[in-house]
C-alpha cells in the first residue's frame, strides 16, 4: 500500500490541522537498515525511559562500558547506525516544560494537552488514546512500567482524564477497556484494604477474566488469559535496590522480565499487538538527583531495550520505538582531574540515596553516618558533612526539603551536592526540563521518523506505520 496516498486519502487527512501535528512522509536521511523500509508494522513496542536527560544516556552508558567493558544497546543501536533518529520537542499545550501527562498524552492522543491532564483539553475535549484506537482495530495492547500502572505515562496511551492523580479511577478505567496486558506497580489503587471506596480492583479483574499476578513467579506462571500484574504497593523498588536484596529479586520482576512476558502474552495474536514499556523510576531517581537509582534503573531500561529488539529482529514486523517525554534535572560528569576516578566510584555503589537516607534516624550519630555511606558508596563524606545531613533529621523545620515523590522530606539535594565531591556527577535542579529529547526507531516504519519532531507526530507515524486508519 501506498501510505502517502494511505493517508492523505483516508479519514486522518479528513480531521483537518486542528488535530494533527503535520507529519511529511519523507525518509530520514540516515543509512541505517532499511530492510523493512515500506513495510507494515504489524507489532509496535514504544519505549519510555521516563524524564531522561541527555547526560542520563550518557553516563548509562559510560558507567556500563566501565564497569563491564560493553556500553548501552541503545547507544550501541547509534554505534551501528541501525535506526532512524531524531530530536524531540516535547513542549505540552500549557508550557514548554511538560509533565509526564500531557507528554504521554501528545504521543495517546496526537494533540498536546495543558500539564497534568490525560488526552483532554483545558476546555474538556477528548481525543481517543492510541490503546483504545489499535484495540478498536482488533490488535491486542498493553503497558508494562516500573511506576504504578495508573501512573501517567502509561495512563496517556490508555484514557481520557482530567487530572492524573485520579489513580484509583484509572485503574477503574482499565478494568472497563479490556487490554490485554497491564503490569507494574500501583497496589494502592486495586486493593480493597486501600483505596478510600474500599473496591476490591483485583478481584473484579478476576471476574472479568484476567489472571491477577502480585509476585514475579505468578507473573511468569501466566498464560493464555489478559494479564494485570501489580508488584509494589506503589512504584517497584529501584533496581540497584532489587539487586542487592534477595527477596526483592525473588518478588519483583525487572523491566526487562515484565516486557518479555508481556510480548509471550501478545506476540502470536493474528493481528499484532502494540503495547508502551516505561522505565517510570528514571524519573524519579532525577527528581532526587539520585545518581545510582537513575543510572541503574536507565540501565534496566536499556535490558528491556534489548528484549524488544531481539524480539524485532527475528520477527521482521515490528516497529520499536525508543525515547524519553522529557528531562529531568540535566545531570552530567563535571570536568576536573579525578573526573575519571570520582565517576568510576559510582561502579562501587549498592544502594540508593533514598535507601541510605531513609536508613538514617534522628538518633543517628555522625560516625554511624559516614560508617553507612561508606559502606553503600564505598567512599564517604566529611565529618562536617554528617554533621549537615544530621540537621535535617533533628530540625526538620528549619532543614526540611521539599521535591516530587519525596514524602519523607529526605535531604536528596544536600546529600547529593556532597557526592559531587566524590563521584564528579553535578545537577541543574530536582525538575523536569524542557530540552529536545532523543527518539529513535527501529524495523517497519522507521524510515517515517524525520530528524527532528514533535511529541504528537509520533502518534501518527504509529498509525501511519501500522496502516490503521484514524477513523474511530
Amino acid at each position: 500500500m501506498n501510505r502517502r496516498k494511505f493517508f492523505r486519502n483516508g479519514s486522518l487527512a479528513a480531521l483537518g490541522t486542528t488535530l494533527i501535528s503535520p507529519l511529511e512522509l519523507s525518509a530520514g536521511t540516515g543509512s541505517f537498515d532499511v530492510l523493512s523500509k515500506g513495510k507494515k508494522a504489524k507489532n509496535i513496542i514504544f519505549m519510555v525511559s521516563d524524564g531522561m536527560s541527555s547526560g542520563t544516556l550518557n553516563m548509562a552508558d559510560l558507567l556500563k562500558n566501565r564497569k563491564l567493558g560493553q556500553g548501552t544497546h541503545w547507544m550501541q543501536l547509534y554505534k551501528d547506525n541501525r535506526v532512524a533518529r531524531a530530536l524531540m520537542d516535547t513542549a505540552s499545550a500549557s508550557s514548554i516544560v511538560t509533565d509526564s501527562a500531557a507528554g504521554s498524552s501528545s504521543w495517546g492522543g496526537g494533540v498536546r494537552v495543558p500539564n497534568g491532564a490525560l488526552n483532554m483539553s483545558a476546555s474538556g475535549e477528548k481525543y481517543l488514546p492510541i490503546l483504545q484506537k489499535f484495540k478498536r482495530a482488533g490488535k491486542k495492547v498493553g503497558c508494562v512500567t516500573t511506576v504504578p500502572i495508573t501512573h501517567a505515562t502509561p495512563a496517556g496511551f490508555c484514557v481520557n482524564q482530567a487530572s492524573r492523580g485520579e489513580q484509583s479511577e484509572i485503574a477503574e478505567q482499565y478494568l472497563e477497556l479490556g487490554f490485554d496486558v497491564m503490569m507494574g506497580g500501583g497496589h494502592k489503587y486495586f486493593s480493597a484494604d486501600r483505596r478510600k471506596d474500599k473496591k476490591d480492583m483485583y478481584a473484579s479483574f478476576q471476574e472479568k477474566g484476567w489472571h491477577v499476578a502480585r509476585t514475579r513467579n505468578e507473573m511468569l506462571a501466566a498464560s493464555g488469559k489478559p494479564l494485570l500484574g501489580v508488584f509494589g504497593d506503589d512504584a517497584l523498588p529501584f533496581s540497584i535496590d532489587r539487586e542487592n536484596d534477595a527477596e526483592l529479586q525473588k518478588n519483583t520482576p525487572t523491566l526487562a522480565e515484565m516486557a518479555q512476558k508481556a510480548i509471550d502474552q501478545m506476540k502470536n495474536h493474528p493481528k499484532g499487538f502494540v503495547m508502551q514499556i516505561e522505565g517510570g523510576k528514571v524519573d524519579w531517581g532525577a527528581h532526587a538527583n539520585d545518581v545510582a537509582a537513575l543510572l541503574y534503573d536507565q540501565i534496566a531500561f536499556d535490558d528491556a531495550i534489548k528484549v524488544a529488539i531481539d524480539f524485532a529482529e527475528k520477527d521482521k514486523e515490528t516497529l520499536v520505538i525508543i525515547t524519553t517525554d522529557h528531562g529531568n534535572a540535566n545531570p552530567g560528569i563535571i570536568y576536573g582531574t579525578s573526573a575519571n576516578e570520582n565517576f568510576d566510584r559510582i561502579q562501587r555503589y549498592t544502594k540508593t540515596n533514598e535507601w541510605i537516607l531513609n536508613a538514617i534516624t534522628p538518633q543517628s550519630s555522625t560516625t554511624q553516618i559516614r560508617e553507612l555511606i561508606a559502606a553503600t558508596n564505598g567512599t564517604t563524606i566529611s565529618d562536617d558533612d554528617a554533621k549537615e545531613i544530621i540537621s535535617y533529621y533533628q530540625d526538620l523545620n528549619k532543614k526540611s526539603e521539599d521535591g516530587l515523590y519525596n514524602y519523607k522530606k529526605l535531604p536528596f539535594k544536600a546529600f547529593a551536592e556532597m557526592q559531587k565531591k566524590t563521584n564528579s556527577v553535578g545537577w541543574i535542579s530536582m525538575e523536569h526540563s524542557g530540552d529536545y529529547v532523543e527518539c529513535c526507531a527501529f524495523g517497519p516504519g522507521a524510515e517515517l521518523l524525520k530528524p527532528f519532531v514533535k511529541n504528537t507526530d509520533l502518534h501518527y507515524l504509529m498509525l501511519q506505520a501500522a496502516e490503521v486508519e484514524n477513523k474511530f
